[in-house]
Parts: C-alpha cells; structure tokens; sequence
C-alpha cells in the first residue's frame, strides 16, 4: 500500500505556508510564499494549486500518496460547503466556493477551516491546551483570530463563525477594523497597528522583533508599547472568562513572540477585570506548536473529517 500523506496549508495576511506532513503529523517538506506579492483571487488560487503541485513533485510523490488538503484560511468560512465568506485582510474573496475551485483544478479532496480554528484543533490535540476542556486559542499577527474548544470540542456557532475574538469592540467609537466594524480589539493589537504606534513613538520604522528584544532589555518605550497591548488584550479577554468560564487561555502567532512582557501583562489585566470566581483559576499560556500549528491543525482536520 502505498505511503500517505496531506498536504496543509496556511493562509495569512502576511504568508501563505504550504507543507507536506506525514500521518504523525510531522512536516517533511514546506514552501513559504508572501500573500501579498500574489494580488487578486486568481494569483492566489493559482499560486496555491502550482505549489501543490510542486511540493507533490519535489518529493517524488504522486496525487495517490495524498490523503487530502487541510486550509487554513483567516476568516469567516462555511467549514461544511467550502466557501470563504469574506477575508477581512486579503481583497477579492467574498462569498467564494474555493473548495470547489480547488478540487477541480487539483483533482484531490480539499477541507476549508479558519485558520484560529485549526490552531486551536492542534493545541488542543497536541499542544498547550491538550490537558485543558475549555479553551479558547488565539492567534495573534496580521489579524487577531480565536478558536474555542468547549467541552473538548471545537465549537463551531451556528454557521461557523464563532470565536471571532479579534472583532469584539473594546470602545464605542475608535479606529476602523477590516471587518467594516470600528474599535475591534483587532483595529489596536493586529501587527500593522503596533508597528504604526512604535513608528510614532520612536519616529521611525522598528520591526516587532526589535520591539520585543527592546522591551527585553527595558526599553521605556518599548515596554509602554507591550504594557498598553496587553492590557487592551486582557480587558477583552476578561469578558470573553465571565462570558463563558474557560480553564485556559492559549496564545499564538508573531505578536505573542514578545513572551512574558505581553502574557504578564495579559495575566494582570484578565485578573483585575474579571469577575473572581472565573479568573481565579484560568491560565493565560504560550502556545506550543509556534509558527506550523495552523499547517498542524489542517493536517488533523484532513483525518478527522475523512473519518467515517
């Protein structure tokens, strides 16, 4: 019989991850492209089913030894039909079938999911919140996305759409967000806002991971910076504890590389605005499985949606 594998995939903002996993889900091969150098819908699809292609090709494969493909896409998506509802940072995609597009073009089964989702299918199988029944995983990067496992098991809402943590408002009035809503938790701590703010501040370009390695070495500035990030991260959070009495908490994605500068002051604020009761006992924790949880989880949801 011959060898299986899956292709996942990991759509963002910033990057598309294209990965070859076997069944252990461990990465034998990925290719790294940048979103935002592939410019409409067509380049996109394009781009996604050449890499496909290539990577199938590269390792000497065939279309046979692929048990399928995972997507993990950044935003509202019909997880059951395959369409993508609309992508708050990428243009050209609303109401788009692009699990059908694929499978013709690619002549293999394709699975659609959001990308916070499947972050928090892979943390919860195999990573920080694997010990943990309700847990909401967030990532956090160009936009900020959540998934919630409840009862041990990925909570999807009524059409799909839940845990969209990055789109609760944290003010009446504040900054436009990407969804068309204003003051979204996303609108102050995606990363083109920090390092809009950092500019400001420093009256120059600085990159996150100079900001972190700033605040690293008590930077002022960059410690303000992290403080007030975390502090909006936590007040939303804190509802998001009274709302819905989680265990944990996981945090992912490029912002959350800034380590304990952001997660204590994450802590702090969840604590202080919090009702007692569901604060005392919740853990704010780091993810486990970094930049390839997302490749990870589309990995596990070929698997468990294959399965009879």
């Amino acid at each position: 019989m011959a060898k299986k594998f899956i292709i996942g995939i990991d759509l963002g903002g910033t990057n598309l991850k294209i990965a070859l996993l076997d069944l252990k889900y461990k990465i034998r091969d990925k290719e790294v492209l940048s979103t935002r150098r592939l410019g409409n819908k067509k380049g996109l699809t394009t781009a996604i089913v050449s890499a496909i292609n290539s990577i199938i090709e590269n390792n000497k494969l065939s279309k046979s030894n692929i048990l399928g493909v995972g997507m993990g896409l950044p935003g509202p998506i019909d997880a059951e039909r395959g369409i993508v509802h609309f992508f708050p940072n990428i243009p050209g995609f609303r109401e788009v079938n692009l699990k059908n597009i694929l499978e013709k073009k690619l002549r293999m089964r394709v699975f659609l999911d959001n990308d916070a989702k499947l972050m928090a299918l892979a943390e919860h199988r195999l990573g920080s919140a694997r010990s943990f029944k309700n847990v909401l995983c967030l990532t956090l990067g160009t936009g900020v996305g959540g998934g919630l496992i409840i009862g041990g098991r990925l909570y999807r809402g009524f059409n799909n759409a839940s845990a969209e943590v990055g789109h609760i408002p944290l003010n009446e009035k504040g900054p436009a967000c990407n969804c068309g809503g204003s003051a979204c938790l996303e609108a102050y701590i995606g990363n083109n806002r920090i390092t809009k703010y950092a500019r400001r501040l420093f009256k120059r370009g600085i990159s996150l991971e100079e900001l972190s390695a700033k605040a690293k070495n008590n930077d002022t500035l960059a410690l303000r910076i992290w403080h007030r990030i975390g502090e909006q991260l936590g007040i939303a959070l804190a509802g998001v504890v009274n709302l819905l009495n989680l265990d944990a908490i996981v945090i992912g994605g490029g912002v959350a590389n800034a380590g304990p500068v952001l997660f204590d002051k994450v802590s702090q604020a969840l604590k202080e605005r919090a009702m007692s009761v569901q604060s005392k006992h919740v853990k704010v924790l780091q993810a486990a499985l970094g930049s390839n949880a997302g490749l990870i989880g589309a990995a596990i949801a070929v698997r468990e949606r294959m399965r009879p």
